[in-house]
């Protein structure tokens, strides 16, 4: 398959999508902003794509929680499509308030589409978290990520511990579905703070479901796909750790298939 085609999901709220479209353009994929009424009304159809990715942002104003008036919309507006688009083994990623919409579809981290496993509540500190930390690949069920991949990545958000009963997260853990921990100076899983920004159960940053093709992750891979974006790129002693690796593998994975 050459340069697959990528539906940028757009509502009101949502405000990471042009980042997230230059990074797949950048990586040989077809992106597209394709607003969620156009699902709805059948402008236009995931029919039309390989990828559906759900950028970050405060998706109508993160009313209730953040994500859920959009995943509402995911699961009673176009659930048929989704459902279709997931048979056809196409792949999803969801980032920040993408992943908080996907876990609360129900399609992280078990796939259940209209039943809640999981959530990500408020961060441990209290308030909205704005900083870089890094990030690892875990050893997982997902099928273009390998594991030992270290990436410098920013965070900004205000619900991101993700958080479950612990038959759940033992769950997600038995089925290797931790795709990112958070990680310390020393590259190893960390609950403390700052490195850690939001206190994750088992500093989990991002999860797949038990088919691989779905994935979600609060940090933004979007947002440091060139070296210049990142503060201390002069720096003499910079470690130039580009999160690109995410949506590049994604869209080398279809490519190959």
């Amino acid at each position: 398959m050459s340069e697959p085609r990528v539906c940028i999901l757009q509502a009101d709220g949502i405000n990471c999508d042009h980042e997230l479209f230059y990074a797949f353009e950048k990586y040989g994929a077809q992106p597209k902003f394709v607003h969620v009424n156009k699902l709805r009304s059948g402008q236009d159809t995931l029919r039309n794509y390989q990828i559906l990715a759900i950028p970050g942002g405060f998706s109508y104003g993160d009313d209730i929680a953040s994500g859920k008036i959009l995943a509402i919309e995911l699961v009673s507006s176009i659930r048929g499509q989704i459902e279709k688009f997931i048979e056809k083994k196409g792949l999803v990623i969801g980032i920040c308030n993408g992943f908080q919409a996907l876990v609360r579809t129900g399609l992280l981290p078990f796939g259940n589409l209209g039943q809640m496993d999981a959530t990500l509540s408020q961060n441990k500190s209290g308030h909205f978290e704005c900083r870089w930390v890094k990030i690892r690949t875990e050893k997982s069920a997902c099928k273009f990520l390998p594991a030992g991949l270290v990436a410098e990545v920013a965070v900004n958000h205000g619900e991101g511990d993700f958080y479950s009963t612990k038959e759940v997260i033992n769950k997600v853990e038995r089925e290797k579905l931790v795709t990112f921990r958070y990680i310390d100076q020393k590259g190893k899983p960390t609950m403390n703070y700052p490195q850690n920004p939001n206190g994750s159960t088992n500093a989990i940053a991002g999860v797949c479901d038990p088919s691989g093709r779905i994935i979600g992750l609060m940090p933004h891979p979007e947002k440091f796909i060139e070296k210049t974006q990142n503060p201390n790129w002069r720096r003499p002693d910079f470690e130039d750790l580009q999160a690109g690796f995410v949506i590049k593998n994604m869209v080398e994975f279809l490519k190959r298939s």
